[in-house]
């Protein structure tokens, strides 16, 4: 988004002026109506300016979600905001983080609200965080926004560990499997084929695809490097584009084990986000859009939409939940239950908690059951290689025996 640098009146009639990421300038002027700030002029920067990167390092979650505790501990011992975050910056290892908490401490100082500063960081301080952090500006209740979002964070950072953890032996052994069946159709295979020319024996068929797939490989072996790469690339491009993000999302959700564990991680984030919204006093309506962007599937994000239409209409949120066919009727009637009880956010809360664990369930299952598959293949590939290298040899020995 462009970067505007802006000038006004706060409602003391003090003087203050500063720079803001925001969609255009009546979005500006409207952030800062909110701030009660009378803005006398409001200009782009060039368009050769862009958001500092901070260098190359990145800001993980798990730094994030420290901030968070680290901060709600000192607003609630009382320390005025500024010098939580100076002193947040300075205990900082990461330069990227560290930068970019200065950059908030200097905007705050300036006369912003903390959200408004935070938003100027999008890359890290995502839609979620910054509408938070207004709820709890406007309540006076910071310290526990704050630690619900530390909450929020850590919650999200196990959520993702546990599908990372599950998927690295199952994708570790077919990247070794990968490379031995393809070094010895490079280097082995060749070996053979050499010594059969020699011999001048009669190949069985699958010798002869063995042998075949060795020279396919060894003249064409950057044709597998390329496609690798092409297919990433391609993947990449189809996710820019919003239908074929869709598409793609909507094909990994219909996959038979991959797709229901990825469908119980989209409804455990989607109750975690918007039950954190709304038990921090963000309206549903905003939460749901919110919570629409921040859930990582583009089919998840246009039902979520629909379902927030459907509200604006005057409907219960339950019905077009249902109707969306993304979420289990479990959820729907539980959310349903806590909407006519008064009680969503709890009740959003009780579904995230059971969906994690059902996560975690699901990809010890998935792994389960993998896993026999997976050496199975890899059995199946070498041992087929090899036995059918020694196929010739061992009717040549029957030869000379008869």
């Amino acid at each position: 988004m462009p970067v505007f640098t802006f000038s006004g009146k706060n409602a003391s009639g003090e003087k203050v002026s500063g720079e803001r990421v925001a969609a255009n300038k009546e979005v500006l002027a409207t952030q800062l109506r909110r701030e009660r700030i009378t803005a006398g002029n409001i200009r782009q920067k060039g368009k050769e300016f862009s958001m500092p990167t901070f260098g190359t390092a990145s800001v993980k979650t798990k730094d994030i979600a420290i901030f968070f505790r680290q901060f709600s501990v000192m607003i609630d011992a009382g320390l005025p905001l500024v010098q939580c975050l100076e002193i947040l910056a300075a205990n900082q290892e990461n330069q990227s983080f560290q930068k970019t908490l200065t950059g908030v401490r200097t905007t705050v100082e300036g006369g912003a609200t903390l959200a408004n500063a935070m938003r100027q960081y999008p890359k890290i301080f995502d839609d979620l965080t910054t509408n938070m952090m207004e709820a709890g500006e406007t309540g006076g209740i910071l310290d526990i926004i704050l630690q619900r979002l530390a909450q929020y964070v850590e919650k999200a950072v196990k959520l993702r560990s546990a599908v990372k953890s599950a998927l690295i032996y199952p994708v570790a052994v077919v990247s070794i499997a990968v490379l031995v069946v393809g070094a010895l159709l490079k280097w082995v295979v060749p070996i053979f084929a050499n010594l059969f020319v020699g011999l001048g024996v009669a190949l069985p068929l699958p010798t002869r695809i063995v042998i075949g797939l060795s020279a396919f490989v060894g003249q064409f072996w950057w044709f597998f490097i390329v496609g690798g790469v092409g297919m990433v690339f391609g993947v990449k491009q189809l996710r820019k584009h919003p239908k074929g993000r869709y598409y793609f999302d909507y094909v990994l959700l219909k996959l038979p084990v991959l797709g229901l564990l990825l469908r119980k991680i989209a409804v455990a984030r989607f109750t975690r986000t918007l039950g954190t919204l709304i038990t921090s006093g963000v309206p549903i309506l905003e939460g749901l859009a919110i919570t629409a962007k921040t859930s990582g599937n583009a089919v998840l994000e246009e039902a979520l939409m629909k379902v927030r239409k459907a509200i604006e209409e005057g409907r219960t949120i339950v019905d077009p939940l249902k109707e969306c066919g993304v979420f289990p009727n479990m959820v729907t009637q539980m959310i349903g239950v806590g909407e006519a009880t008064g009680a969503m956010d709890s009740m959003l809360q009780k579904i995230a908690d059971f969906y994690e664990d059902e996560v975690d369930s699901a990809t010890r299952d998935m792994l389960a059951m993998l896993e026999p598959i997976i050496i199975g293949l890899l059995g199946v590939s070498i041992g087929g290689i090899v036995i059918s290298l020694y196929m010739p040899l061992f009717s040549m020995i029957a030869k000379l025996a008869g």
